[in-house]
């Protein structure tokens, strides 16, 4: 069969960051110009037996080098002397993130990278998603068999083998970022079908919630951010690309509300604020992190409700994690439940400090409203009508101290990720002490606390944007071969 593919320039050397991100930039757009203007031309014309083909542009690196760099950094270099190479996507949306990794590979090294086009096919799927004037047929739907003459995705280079550390060497070349270039692709696609908004409003810092009261609060914030002029806040983004500039502006109802509704509070570089409503459930919490986590987000925090398993606790008490038990499993296959998931200092110095800040509270006061200690995630809402015996015994033998059903599964997928995570819960029942989450108990509880507690989960964030990157991206949380890209 025929092979057509677009004239793309040789591989070259750069040792200017911003050049090499412009000649992806350049290679990525050719590629993917030239794959829409096929499928159209297809579509118009008989199929004539040509196979349409265009490649992902590649990031490779080579250093022949044991020299060591700066330990303090987690980031920006090879553990050894190789050949490395990354597929990449979207140089548009990663720009700014591709030039400061690529930046710090050449200056930690002194070494150029190379750049030219990979051997890894373009899913068509992928290459017209932002072309909205495009819509590819369901198999055995158009006047021809798509896969016959376009590609489509393939699941040998769309999965988490790098991240999960089970990456497997087959012609010397090692990975040089945490994701290949389809399986960013796939995650743009799910991410703008789960949240109802586009990837490029998601923010750096990321706050996950499991009720909607916050998603009110959240966007009462933002637009008292957006009627103050110095908030460096330029814009609020509702589901549905729905986007304002100024607080007063009303926001349409959507008319269908998406699985996981995201809202973002836009600053400049990405560096505002997104918070999205995962719903209930482990497995929520992880679609929504094995997603997100191709944006490489600085941090990202659970605040949500928790069942208080202490006798001491009372509603609306707050809950700093620093340990989790995994009871909710969905990770098993991806991170062994015997993998430690350790508290990142970074992350709870932030939290402590923005919960003194919001309640005006410090020192033994503040330990009256507010325990550190484990968090159990369970996948079983209604645990409380199983047989007592067993989860209650394990419960106590972790020396939990607050239950829910996301929390540990959005930790262990950062830690998987290397995306910086911590939780703060708020206690809004207390089964194994009469007080269970009924309607009537739980109205004020909602009135007073919801509000309060997204306030301390904002605090900290802005804490944690003004943190230096080499500082919240923990050595903790690398591996001992790690990627050069965060």
């Amino acid at each position: 069969m025929k092979l057509k593919t677009p004239d793309a320039p040789k591989a070259e050397s750069f040792t200017d960051a911003t050049a090499a991100v412009d000649r992806l930039t350049g290679l990525y757009n050719q590629a993917t110009t030239f794959l829409c203007d096929s499928f159209e031309t297809v579509t118009r014309a008989a199929e004539d037996g040509t196979r349409i083909r265009a490649y992902y542009p590649e990031v490779r690196f080579t250093t022949s080098s044991y020299a060591h760099v700066d330990s303090r950094l987690s980031f920006g270099h090879v553990s050894s002397p190789g050949t490395f190479s990354a597929t990449i996507t979207r140089p548009d949306l990663f720009r700014h993130y591709l030039i400061q990794q690529i930046g710090l590979l050449i200056e930690n090294h002194g070494q150029p990278v190379v750049i030219g086009t990979s051997d890894t096919p373009i899913p068509i799927h992928f290459a017209v998603n932002s072309e909205t004037a495009i819509n590819l047929p369901q198999e055995g739907a158009g006047s021809f068999i798509l896969r016959d003459v376009f590609d489509v995705p393939d699941l040998s280079t769309t999965n988490d083998d790098i991240v999960n550390g089970t990456f497997v060497e087959t012609d010397g070349v090692r990975p040089l970022a945490p994701f290949t270039a389809q399986r960013v692709d796939y995650s743009l696609a799910r991410l703008a079908h789960y949240t109802a908004t586009d990837p490029e409003h998601f923010q750096c810092h990321v706050m996950f919630t499991n009720y909607q009261f916050y998603v009110t609060e959240f966007e009462a914030f933002a637009r008292a951010q957006l009627n103050d002029p110095d908030s460096g806040y330029t814009s609020f983004v509702s589901t549905g690309n729905v986007e304002i500039t100024e607080g007063d502006t009303p926001i349409p109802d959507t008319i269908k509300t998406p699985q996981m509704p995201t809202y973002h509070l836009k600053r400049a570089n990405g560096s505002g604020i997104t918070l999205v409503n995962i719903g209930i459930g482990p497995s929520n919490a992880k679609t929504a992190t094995d997603h997100i986590a191709v944006l490489r987000p600085h941090a990202w925090l659970m605040v949500g409700h928790c069942a208080g398993l202490r006798n001491t606790q009372a509603l609306g008490d707050f809950v700093l994690a620093h340990a989790y038990l995994r009871e909710d499993h969905v990770l098993d296959d991806d991170l062994p439940i015997w993998v430690p998931i350790p508290a990142l200092a970074e992350i709870q110095i932030a939290l402590e400090k923005a919960v003194a800040e919001v309640t005006q509270l410090e020192g033994y006061e503040l330990k009256r409203i507010m325990r550190t200690g484990t968090v159990a995630t369970i996948d079983n809402r209604n645990w409380e009508l199983r047989d007592q015996s067993g989860p209650v015994q394990r419960l106590s033998q972790s020396r939990s101290i607050a239950l829910d059903m996301e929390s540990a599964t959005i930790a262990a997928n950062g830690y998987r990720f290397r995306v910086p995570y911590g939780t703060l819960l708020c206690v809004s029942d207390k089964p194994l002490h009469g007080e269970l989450k009924l309607p009537g108990m739980a109205s004020d509880f909602y009135k007073t606390q919801v509000s309060r507690h997204l306030m301390i989960g904002i605090r900290a964030m802005e804490t944690l944007r003004s943190t230096p990157l080499e500082r919240i991206h923990s050595r903790k949380l690398r591996s001992f071969d790690e990627t050069a890209f965060l």
